[in-house]
C-alpha cells in the first residue's frame, strides 16, 4: 500500500469521520441513517489515518506529496 491521500486532504477526511461517527452514535437518526453515518464515518476516518484509499487507486488519484529523493 503506497499513500495516495494526503496533504490537506488527509485531516479533513479524519475530522469528518469522527463528525459522522458522532452523529451516527448520538444525534437519534433512524437506523438506516444511524448505519450510514457509522459507516462512511468509519471508512473516512481509516483512510485518513492510514494514508490510503482503495476508491482512489482505482481512479487514479494520488494526493500524497511527491518526496524529493
Amino acid at each position: 500500500m503506497t499513500c495516495n491521500v494526503g496533504g490537506v486532504e488527509r485531516p479533513i477526511r479524519i475530522v469528518v469521520g469522527i463528525a459522522l461517527l458522532g452523529i451516527g452514535a448520538f444525534a437519534g437518526l433512524p437506523p438506516v441513517g444511524t448505519g450510514i453515518a457509522l459507516v462512511v464515518g468509519t471508512i473516512a476516518l481509516v483512510t485518513g489515518a492510514i494514508g490510503f484509499c482503495p476508491v482512489w487507486t482505482l481512479l487514479g488519484i494520488n494526493t500524497c506529496p511527491t518526496k524529493k529523493g
